[in-house]
């Protein structure tokens, strides 16, 4: 059963006052108390999903050396493809059972963002991939802007506060693959328990049991998503900027029972990331006599590089 709250944006989108403020009331009330919402009324056609399950299984399917080909080194992972067991969680030794696909973010009229960020790889095999990938990722940036729109406004802030900052934003779109488990593994599960970096992020395919989510008591609740709602997170560089306000929860993918161990898990977060200077500094209206500020100030840009090299992706 799960326990997290479902939520939906055409409330936000509407022209209704009433139907605005419920919806930034509830999805505010939902990240303070557990850090997870279900969300409906999103930017994504059932057409469109349908379309990038089917170029990324295919993309997955390609024979180990071509997957391995588009493998990019010195750029952390960012772009591209990361074969299986090369990322672990922080403060994990342990390889996750998963490999995964990058796309970034697409820059427009930017010239030093466009020569910060590296260059999405094509896929020449698959030729309707990148378009494929390409519109997914806006969809998905679109939808998480009304997001944080809507945070914006329960925060106390300007409601376009984070439009700046996450315009041409380094935003990551990972369609990943948990391949079947073929024998027992070590101590190693399919996504180890983490919080995620970003400010949030958007999952796709949170539509069976695997996803799990620790709420404040300590216990692992199944986080489940109805067919047309992604599940929604605040990650760390919100939680931060918040000072804990809104919380950054953890999560993690266990392995199915062993009667499923024959069966592959596709599931696509969009990781909304600011631009590389946005400040993370924590906000004064979050602050006061009983919640004292938590982090010392930093850019995201700062962060992102820390807890890159924490997950293995950077060399020191």
């Amino acid at each position: 059963m799960s326990l997290v709250p479902s939520v939906d944006l055409s409330d936000f989108l509407s022209d209704d006052p009433k139907r605005k403020q419920k919806f930034i009331d509830e999805i505010g009330k939902a990240f303070e108390e557990i850090g997870f919402v279900a969300l409906s009324g999103h930017f994504l056609s059932d057409e469109l999903v349908d379309s990038l399950y089917a170029e990324i299984k295919d993309f997955f399917n390609l024979p180990s050396e071509v997957k391995d080909g588009y493998q990019i080194e010195g750029i952390g992972g960012q772009r591209g493809y990361t074969s299986f067991g090369k990322e672990h969680a922080k403060g994990r030794k342990e390889g996750d059972l998963k490999e995964f696909w990058h796309f970034g973010q697409y820059v427009e009229d930017n010239d030093a963002l466009e020569k910060e960020y590296p260059a999405n790889v094509m896929v020449k095999e698959l030729p309707q991939f990148n378009k494929v990938g390409k519109e997914t990722y806006k969809m998905l940036e679109k939808t998480a802007k009304y997001v944080l729109r809507a945070l914006a406004l329960h925060l106390n802030l300007d409601e376009f506060y984070f439009d700046e900052f996450i315009k041409n934003g380094n935003s990551i779109l990972r369609p990943i693959h948990y391949p079947p488990i073929t024998s027992e593994p070590k101590n190693a599960v399919r996504a180890a328990a983490h919080g995620d970096i970003n400010l949030i992020t958007l999952l796709m395919g949170a539509h069976g049991k695997g996803l799990q989510v620790q709420n404040h008591e300590g216990e692992w609740v199944d986080a489940i998503a109805k067919p047309d709602q992604l599940m929604i997170n605040v990650g760390d560089m919100l939680s931060r900027l918040t000072n804990n306000k809104l919380l950054s929860t953890i999560h993690q993918v266990v392995n199915p029972p062993k009667e499923l161990w024959g069966t592959s898990r596709y599931s696509v977060p969009f990781f909304m990331h600011p631009v590389s200077e946005m400040p993370l500094n924590c906000l004064e209206n979050c602050i006061d006599e009983e919640h004292p500020k938590l982090y010392t100030d930093i850019t995201a840009g700062e962060f992102l590089h820390e807890r890159l090299i924490e997950l293995g992706l950077i060399k020191k």
